[in-house]
């Protein structure tokens, strides 16, 4: 067989494999699959680097398929070159359990680097993890010693050009001159309602070389010429790349090539007979691949073990030359942070404040800054108000690659996907931060993140209607509960600077999950000690303060800004024969993590008279406050008026909580 007849007796393996998955299953998408099947072969089968017998071998290229809905594609991919999955997981596509599910979800072990679906998502993650390959290059290379030298490769889709995250993603990605991206566009013309001509007529090509992209197109089925786009890519510097593949959505089908049914549908089995037939496959058994075909495909074991192996001696190599860079890069690559590095964490006095706590959490990155090197992050364009520049350290730019900020820009979108594919990297300890009201913008990437439990940290500042003058578009109201009902997400809402700081590192020692950290715009006092802050903000409430009376009346039950109100009010009521225990919960995930017994001594259940406080919506508080329970809080939109005016309109004062604790202790 020539060479020829066997690279398209593998291009049709693929289409045939993905196809018979999909029938099987009967569900899933794939046309894009078939469409894409010349552009995927070539590019795994001559140009990825990887190693399936190592699949997390930190040099290997990166590939992402961005347009999730084809995942048949990228599994029969990982089988077919010698990752850890099987036929028998083919067959299991879409089932309970199995290590292929409708869209890709992140399990780099088993080479599927991230999770997509949600459109335009991974794209963002490319340029992430482009940005990560970039800095650690220009941290840990050294003449002669390309310890960090791949390729973040992208099977990106119509649909996904068509999303916002791309165009903010995209633009950002021009930028900063990201070379190691090489996005393959998948350019069929076709979407779920029909063509794309529906309502996508822009002139793609003309908008990315506006992006400062290098833009090719290529006959998406001729595989010499795919090839030469791919090397033309690779030599091209300064720009990210982007090959438009012109492709037929079910290339094979006699029935549904080019046909918008193909997208999201089986092929039916008589289509498959034909589709067969008419692609010359001879083998009517399913799931077959011959012999011939998976050797071919399996080459990539050999060649990404050559590859490993040839890296592992350079950085043996690397060791002897420079043994504190390579001390360091083992300790990153094991995900251990540098020792002693909380001796560096601040404390604060009451007479450090009234501060906010975004001021605080400022204080907190500077001080951390110099003893954690893998400590990078920025803001979108609100750094001045979001207290997040490392001083002294420059930021990321084309030319500066070492830097440890980010000028993300307007673009909380882009920002949350980029900061997943950036935590993808081991070691990396990453930060994003904007106002609170605009993580509505990053929800698709935090839920993400979520998911694929990538220890990513936000920094939402200007968390309640304390915004004041600003008004209701940017004050939060439903943000921080609708925050906390994601499986997977860890709110803290610290009461002052020093739960700042012990919210902060329980963010740097967590290894699984995002964190968010919501913080104030309006200064606050400084209300416990380093010591109890420390001890009880891991474990996301405590007891605070508890009643200079014998008894315990009432529980006040206040996060963040609110835990001072919830203060005073116990000095007023006990003032009045009234004993209140005050329980700051800054985090309820957290909280609930905690064995029984330690949560019963902080609620009580025998003391079912219980108040809550704090500047949001009160649905949610109920789990907290019971049915004798009540909760102070904002159920409506907040107004522009300073915030101390706003405070009295909204009852968010100390007087309320008094008085609502003396309804509650009267009914």
């Amino acid at each position: 067989m020539t060479q020829p007849d066997l690279d398209q007796l593998c291009v049709n393996a693929l289409r045939i494999l993905a196809v018979e998955g999909v029938q099987k299953a009967n569900s899933g998408h794939p046309g894009m699959p078939m469409g894409m099947a010349d552009v995927a072969y070539t590019l795994w089968n001559r140009y990825l680097k990887a190693n399936p017998s190592d699949p997390l071998w930190p040099n290997r290229d990166r590939f992402i398929l961005s347009a999730g809905h084809g995942s048949m594609l990228l599994y029969s991919l990982l089988y077919l070159t010698g990752y850890p999955m099987t036929l028998e997981d083919l067959q299991h596509f879409r089932r309970f359990g199995s290590k292929t599910p409708g869209h890709p979800e992140y399990d780099p072990e088993l080479g599927i680097e991230t999770t997509t679906g949600p459109l335009g998502q991974g794209f963002a993650n490319g340029v992430g993890m482009a940005i990560a390959a970039k800095h650690l290059a220009a941290r840990f290379n050294k003449p002669g010693y390309p310890i960090f030298d791949h390729t973040i490769y992208a099977i990106v889709s119509d649909g996904e050009m068509m999303e916002g995250a791309t165009h903010e993603a995209g633009s950002l990605a021009g930028h900063l001159g990201l070379d190691n991206l090489i996005y393959l566009y998948d350019d069929n013309e076709i979407s779920i309602e029909g063509s794309t001509n529906l309502t996508f007529t822009e002139d793609v090509p003309a908008r990315f070389r506006a992006y400062n992209w290098h833009v090719q197109e290529v006959d998406g089925h001729d595989l010499p010429a795919i090839a030469r786009a791919i090397e033309t890519a690779q030599d091209a510097a300064g720009r990210p790349h982007l090959i438009i593949c012109h492709t037929h959505i079910a290339f094979g089908s006699p029935n549904l090539h080019d046909d918008a049914h193909a997208h999201g549908a089986p092929l039916g089995e008589e289509e498959i007979k034909l589709t067969k037939e008419a692609l010359g496959w001879p083998y009517a058994e399913s799931f077959f691949v011959p012999e011939q075909v998976l050797a071919q495909y399996r080459t990539l074991v050999v060649r990404g073990a050559e590859a490993q192996t040839a890296w592992d001696d350079m950085v043996a190599r690397y060791t002897e030359t420079f043994p504190e860079d390579s001390a360091e890069l083992q300790r990153l690559l094991a995900g251990q942070l540098p020792a002693n590095w909380a001796d560096a964490l601040p404390v604060f006095d009451p007479s450090d404040g009234p501060l906010a706590t975004r001021a605080a959490s400022g204080t907190v990155l500077n001080a951390l800054a110099p003893v954690i090197p893998e400590l990078i992050g920025g803001s979108a364009d609100l750094e001045p108000s979001t207290k997040t520049f490392l001083k002294g350290y420059p930021a990321f730019q084309k030319d500066v690659p070492e830097g440890r900020n980010f000028h993300f820009g307007v673009r909380e979108l882009g920002m949350g996907g980029l900061l997943n594919g950036m935590a993808t990297y081991p070691g990396l300890r990453v930060y994003g931060a904007t106002f609170m009201i605009f993580s509505d913008f990053m929800r698709p990437a935090v839920r993400l993140a979520c998911l694929m439990k990538l220890p990513v940290t936000y920094v939402w500042t200007h968390d309640s209607i304390f915004v004041g003058e600003d008004g209701p578009t940017h004050e939060p109201v439903e943000q921080v509960m609708s925050l906390r009902l994601i499986p997977g997400m860890t709110v803290i809402r610290p009461a002052d600077a020093n739960e700042t700081t012990a919210a902060w590192k329980v963010a740097l020692l967590k290894k699984e999950g995002p964190l968010a950290l919501s913080l104030t715009r309006q200064k606050l006092p400084i209300v416990t000690t380093p010591g109890a802050a420390a001890d009880g903000v891991p474990r996301g409430g405590y007891v605070l303060s508890d009643s200079p009376l014998e008894a315990i009346d009432i529980i006040l039950i206040a996060t963040g800004s609110e835990v001072a109100l919830a203060l005073e009010a116990q000095t007023h009521l006990a003032d009045d024969g009234i004993g209140a225990r005050v329980i700051s919960l800054p985090s309820w995930e957290l909280f609930e993590a905690q064995p029984a017994d330690y949560r019963e001594s902080v609620l009580p259940k025998a003391i079912r008279v219980r108040l809550s406080v704090e500047a949001g919506v009160t649905i949610g508080w109920q789990r907290y406050v019971g049915l004798d329970g009540a909760s102070i809080g904002v159920d409506r939109f907040g107004a522009s008026a300073p915030y101390k005016v706003l405070a009295e309109a909204y009852g968010l004062t100390t007087a309320n909580v008094v008085a609502k604790a003396k309804e509650l202790l009267s009914t």
